[in-house]
């Protein structure tokens, strides 16, 4: 017999979080407690060297890239996750382009409809869009030479979109040989977590008048962004976290994305599913990561995507971490990525000397404009 889903559960869930969060950081500040992030400005990034992508539509992807000189041995893309932009990458820019040297470029963009990209026409807000999105950022920003992605929450479900699109690109012979996937899944977040709050009328009501009046969503939107932040925002942080700042830097972001791009990209969430991709990921060397605090991609999406993903991922829970886990914890995250690249190293070395460079994607060349830790255990139950 179906289970009959309360109409008004997912309403109450988001309340329920969003007062405790803020009773949390309340409770914490009168604690004492030093802000550990108070001097860092997350948007900094966008100091980096500017480029545009065009994506195969049209529509104008901002990126920004880091070192890697014109002919670099390797190429780190970083595909940033649902309502954020690249700033959430900020630790992972400047700790590994410090730590990995001019030898690796470091590849960040906004998705469309996000941070400073262009606005995602309604029809084009598809997983499988975003897929072909990366792609077109590998083209333009790094045409030759091995390339590693690195995905958080929408953005590893795009990375695997671009598997299943284009399976050619992973595995040997393949420009794609290393991937990482932090706090994500290949289906259905909508099944447990602060992810079933996005299956409740305030939600649906929002998602059907954006597309056929925007306007008065728009006119509306005070009202329709308290319904749909605290969703968001409860989901971001472990119960210890304390950093007014990055909580602020978060905010400002979700704040940010229009909201008729997160309205249109809910319906992808509720109902993506790349699982198919995830044999073609199996392929290449790969770390999957979740806070054991996620209630927006619980941790159990991440056994399931390290079940299926073979002996050469690695699974890493970090306690007590949530879904931003590359901001809560950075150093836990930039370690787990100095060791994917070095075992991608590895693997690239036993791969040139058998078979030779692999062959470049798009024939024009790169221009850069004028003007390493120990490695983790294999497995890491409780980081």
């Amino acid at each position: 017999m179906a289970r009959r889903r309360n109409p008004r559960a997912g309403v109450s869930t988001i309340g329920t979080l969003a007062a405790s969060g803020v009773a949390r950081q309340l409770t914490q500040a009168r604690a004492g407690l030093d802000d550990p992030y108070a001097d860092i400005a997350f948007d900094s990034v966008y100091r980096d060297d500017e480029y545009t992508v065009a994506a195969d539509d049209g529509v104008r992807l901002a990126a920004r890239v880091v070192g890697g000189g014109t002919d670099p041995e390797l190429t780190v893309v970083f595909v940033h996750g649902f309502a954020l932009r690249m700033s959430s990458w900020y630790f992972q820019r400047a700790a590994l382009a410090e730590a990995w040297g001019e030898r690796t470029r470091l590849v960040f963009f906004d998705h469309r409809g996000h941070g400073r990209s262009a606005a995602a026409p309604a029809h084009s807000a598809t997983m499988t869009q975003l897929g072909d999105d990366i792609a077109a950022v590998i083209r333009a920003l790094a045409p030759t030479g091995p390339v590693v992605i690195v995905g958080h929450s929408m953005g590893g479900m795009a990375t695997m979109a671009l598997a299943r699109r284009q399976p050619g690109l992973f595995g040997p012979g393949g420009r794609v040989v290393g991937v990482g996937l932090i706090a994500t899944a290949a289906r259905g977040i909508t099944d447990a977590g602060v992810g079933t709050a996005l299956q409740n009328p305030v939600v649906t009501a929002f998602r059907a008048v954006v597309r056929r009046a925007p306007w008065f969503i728009q006119a509306g939107r005070t009202r329709a962004r308290r319904a749909l932040e605290p969703v968001l925002l409860a989901a971001s942080f472990g119960p210890d976290f304390y950093s007014p700042t990055a909580a602020r830097a978060v905010e400002r972001m979700i704040r940010q994305t229009p909201l008729s791009t997160i309205v249109h990209f809910l319906q992808v969430l509720e109902v993506h599913d790349e699982t198919a991709a995830l044999p073609v990921l199996a392929r290449v060397p790969s770390v999957v990561v979740c806070g054991d605090e996620d209630c927006m991609t619980p941790f159990p999406n991440s056994y399931s995507l390290y079940g299926v993903l073979g002996e050469n991922c690695r699974l890493t829970i970090v306690q007590g971490a949530g879904h931003m886990v590359q901001m809560e914890r950075p150093a836990e995250i930039d370690e787990i990525l100095d060791e994917l690249i070095t075992r991608v190293r590895e693997e690239l070395s036993v791969r040139v000397a058998a078979d030779g460079p692999a062959e470049p994607l798009v024939e024009e060349p790169f221009v850069v404009p004028d003007s390493p830790p120990a490695p983790k255990p294999w497995w890491k139950p409780w980081a």
